[in-house]
């Protein structure tokens, strides 16, 4: 979150600051039209277009102002000068491109913007205005603001995003490249207790610490706190903080931790693993990466019925009603569908919708699906379709890690194409337009 209600003057300016600048890139803190303005320069003229010195000149102080809270020392005036006017008019070229594709961002979705803006800082509207106002900070001006950000968002999904493909070889190679990264763990939260024996131990001495090693082992499966076992039983170094080995990349951890480590889950102890120091005993707390995305699927099928100027909401109702009667009184549910239902493309597999992970439906299908035990049917319901009545057949529960990993590594190689084609886009935006700049020695 970028503001807190309850933070310090300083730290909410600070915070505030940010806030604008990730979320809006405000050049606009400019009186809105219709105020009373002092005359003011141009520097520059982008196509039937102008850049003002109040623009420039706010635009450089806000960036200031965030480089300075981040502790970088922002470059000389001149050149930051330049860097934002450029800035500038690729915002003032992408506005105008926007306007001639027709791209029109109204009133009601600014104010969700706004909405949402205010409901991620903890606070409601009219005390994100407050906020604002407080800082100096004119609420029409950042609405504005965030209206020409949604604009730009619009024309560079328009004209670039929806033109990316990622192909099967792309996704393959990268899965390849990316494999270890995507689909292991890479370090871990562990817990630790030793329990040693001297060098040369005899077979004597080994055994009475396996022995102590495979009691402590129980204890602790049975519910004793693990740090307060390892304070009275580890000789391990760590052994005053709880046997807390803190998070240790898996590069780090010997082998024989790292092996037994990777096939554990949070929580778990281990068998007492033996070296020549003596015996192990580690816990899982916790790990980051290689986590399994495990998700109940449901395998159902469903009867649609739509509505239309011929079938009402409530004809629709009581066919489906009726259908529901027979079905428990003994006709086949499938064959019911593929003579009742509107959805031909699951009515010719007798409703079969196969598996599905949650998501794959709209929400009120998915809601009633999951009242259901398998075997049930629901009584009829309605969704943007039309009405339904569903049959849940099974559940299970389906380790979708690789269609995740599939998933998020598509969404990858799509954002770096789309960094590119918009660096090109907006360079040929540039190149194409008629730009004068009025600034002495630019």
């Amino acid at each position: 979150m970028c503001l807190k209600k309850s933070a310090p003057a300083r730290r909410r300016r600070a915070l505030l600051a940010a806030c604008l600048g990730i979320l809006c890139t405000l050049a606009a803190a400019a009186a809105p039209a219709g105020e009373p303005t002092e005359i003011d320069g141009i520097v520059a003229v982008v196509n039937d277009d102008v850049v003002l010195r109040s623009e420039l000149e706010n635009e450089i102080a806000q960036l200031a102002a965030q480089l300075q809270q981040k502790g970088v020392r922002p470059p000389p005036h001149s050149v930051l000068e330049r860097q934002v006017l450029e800035r500038l008019i690729l915002k003032k070229l992408q506005l105008e491109a926007a306007k001639r594709a027709g791209i029109v961002v109204d009133d009601t979705i600014v104010d969700l913007a706004l909405k949402n803006i205010a409901t991620e800082n903890d606070m409601s509207l009219p005390e994100f205005q407050e906020v604002l106002s407080s800082e100096g900070i004119s609420f029409r001006a950042f609405r504005e603001g965030i209206r020409d950000q949604i604009i730009m968002s619009r024309l560079r999904e328009q004209v670039v995003v929806r033109r990316i493909e990622v192909t099967e070889q792309e996704l393959a190679a990268y899965l390849a490249k990316n494999s270890t990264r995507l689909g292991q763990r890479s370090d871990y939260h562990v817990f630790h207790i030793l329990v040693a024996t001297p060098d040369g131990a005899s077979p004597e001495q080994i055994a009475s610490a396996q022995k102590k090693a495979r009691r402590l082992v129980e204890k602790l499966r049975a519910g004793a706190d693990f740090k307060e076992v390892a304070m009275a039983e580890s000789d391990g170094r760590q052994a005053l903080e709880g046997g807390d080995l803190g998070w240790r990349n898996a590069a780090q951890l010997p082998t024989m931790f790292a092996d037994m480590l990777a096939n554990m889950e949070r929580g778990q102890i281990s068998d007492p693993i033996r070296n020549s120091s003596g015996f192990h005993i580690i816990m899982l707390d916790d790990y980051t990466g290689g986590e399994r995305q495990v998700v109940t699927q449901t395998h159902a099928r469903h009867i649609l019925i739509r509505t239309n100027e011929i079938t009402s909401d409530e004809d629709a109702r009581n066919r489906l009603d009726q259908l529901r009667q027979r079905i428990e009184g003994g006709d086949d549910f499938g064959a019911l569908a593929r003579s009742h239902s509107d959805d031909k493309s699951s009515a010719i597999k007798g409703g079969d919708l196969g598996w599905t992970n949650p998501g794959d439906l709209v929400p009120k299908f998915e809601q009633a699906m999951s009242l259901l035990e398998p075997g049930q049917v629901s009584p009829p319901f309605k969704t943007q379709f039309g009405w339904h009545i569903v049959q849940v057949l099974e559940r299970r529960q389906h380790d979708n890690t690789e269609e995740v990993q599939k998933a998020k590594a598509r969404n990858a190689i799509r954002e770096r194409k789309a960094a590119e084609e918009t660096e090109l886009y907006l360079r040929r935006l540039r190149d194409e337009a008629y730009v004068e700049i009025r600034l002495p020695d630019f």
